[in-house]
């Protein structure tokens, strides 16, 4: 156990979930593996049953174990889950006000892909851009349609940085197209896609799917973030529509 380890029985809430934290580390357990049952759990901190269910909820909820009730704890095996909940909870509430933290998320999710697309260029293979093409062609063939394009935009880019082989990578994307899919379905009224719209996203990737096939990293990066422009105007119209007039509550930076 860790040298900071609190005495047996005084352990604060924050002291025990990380007490836990450290044996599953100094045990070596893997994603999946069995946490030590309660009893052993309890006579390790010297805790009552109740604290040390509450502590293991706590984990469970910030993605560290997973309670299978019957079956016992087990490590997580997608620690990101709680992030994606509590991103896109913080995202969909600043709609409310200023949209300033779904703005920040945009930030960080172009500033990803932007840095990223020439390491997945680099390692793009013939069967990957096999299918960036036929997505592309699925985008303009529903733009044709008028309808949405959220399913195969959010593939497009999936397969476009799978060359990486970055499992965290992946998920991490995932989080911001399933906290951007949530802003998007919150101002769904506002924002629903028109031919003009649907049509300009699939040409947008069709340049994207280009410049990748040519091995052009700029090109690709200054593509990728001219889309975030769009993202940006829906949040920014949302935001307007929750307000408009002046003087109304905004959210504040910290």
């Amino acid at each position: 156990m860790s040298d900071m380890a609190a005495p047996r029985g005084k352990y604060t809430m924050e002291q025990l979930q990380q007490g836990i934290t450290d044996l599953i580390l100094e045990r070596g357990l893997r994603i999946g593996d069995p946490v030590p049952p309660e009893s052993e759990l309890r006579q390790v901190f010297g805790v009552s049953r109740n604290s040390l269910r509450e502590a293991l909820k706590m984990l469970q909820a910030v993605g560290i174990v997973e309670i299978r009730h019957g079956y016992g704890t087990f490590v997580a095996g997608h620690p990101l889950t709680a992030l994606r909940r509590t991103l896109q909870f913080r995202a969909r509430l600043s709609l409310q006000s200023s949209g300033v933290a779904a703005q920040e998320l945009v930030d960080v999710r172009e500033a990803l892909e932007c840095g990223l697309v020439g390491r997945a260029i680099a390692a793009m293979d013939p069967h990957r851009l096999e299918r960036l093409t036929e997505i592309v062609a699925d985008m303009e063939a529903a733009a044709a349609r008028g309808e949405s394009l959220r399913t195969s935009d959010r593939d497009f880019h999936h397969v476009l940085f799978e060359p990486i082989d970055n499992a965290f990578l992946s998920e991490l994307l995932t989080v911001f197209w399933d906290v951007y899919s949530g802003i998007h379905q919150s101002v769904e009224t506002l924002a629903n896609e028109n031919t003009d719209h649907v049509t300009d996203t699939a040409a947008a990737h069709g340049g994207i799917l280009a410049a990748v096939a040519a091995g052009d990293e700029t090109t690709a990066a200054r593509l990728l973030g001219a889309h975030f422009v769009g993202i940006r105007r829906l949040i920014d119209r949302a935001t307007a529509n929750a307000h408009p007039t002046t003087g109304s509550f905004q959210e504040v930076r910290t």
